[in-house]
């Protein structure tokens, strides 16, 4: 398994503690990885920047105080078990794979994590009432931004503050998306991938 590149620990500011668990994680990933497709076979090499370090990059765009978080089609639990890793939020993880799902389950277990797995369909689900006030939603190479907005809108309506990975046709999905919404977002570079950004949508309207 390739060594954790320590600097862009430092940057984030990650405690002993969260590598630690940072650790189970990937060794979890890499096994579960031997009979389920988490993440892309060609990445396998190159975990930690490909995905740890990808998903550590909105630590710095969180709001202060979060303590809950939705991430929607979570797969391997990117980037929502990363965070749940370095921060005391509880991590909401929508996944509608069975095996996927029993994968998310068994990482919150084994890195002692607070978070709940839904095994649904997001075009289906019905937020929860009692659902805790969540600050912030998340997607990583979950779906084109005009769908995403569709399925994150009871969230973002709610002031939760959205944060998307997105690459390089973000333009094109932007002018796609104010077709059907009112949005206020601002783009961050990508550490990771210079032609990515992390897109935080701010505030969102229904045209």
């Amino acid at each position: 398994m390739e060594t954790p590149p320590l600097d862009y620990f430092v940057r984030f500011n990650v405690s002993r503690e969260s590598l630690a668990r940072l650790e189970i994680y990937v060794k979890l990933l890499l096994e579960w990885q031997k009979h389920i497709n988490l993440i892309a076979p060609s990445t396998i090499g190159d975990v930690w920047q490909r995905h740890v370090i990808d998903s550590l990059q909105l630590l710095p765009l969180l709001p202060r105080g979060v303590t809950a978080i939705a991430d929607l089609g979570s797969g391997a639990g990117l980037p929502a078990l990363i965070l749940a890793a370095t921060q005391p939020a509880t991590v909401h993880m929508y996944e509608a794979n069975s095996k996927k799902a029993a994968f998310l389950s068994e990482a919150l277990r084994q890195m002692k994590c607070g978070g709940v797995v839904h095994r649904e369909r997001l075009e289906r689900r019905q937020v929860p009432p009692k659902m805790p006030q969540v600050q912030v939603v998340t997607a990583r190479a979950f779906a084109p931004l005009p769908l995403l907005l569709n399925l994150a809108s009871p969230f973002l309506q709610a002031g939760a503050l959205g944060l998307f990975h997105k690459g390089q046709d973000i333009d094109t999905e932007l002018a796609e998306a104010a077709k059907d919404w009112k949005i206020t977002t601002e783009s961050h570079p990508s550490v990771t991938d210079p032609l990515a950004v992390i897109l935080a949508v701010k505030e969102i309207t229904h045209v």
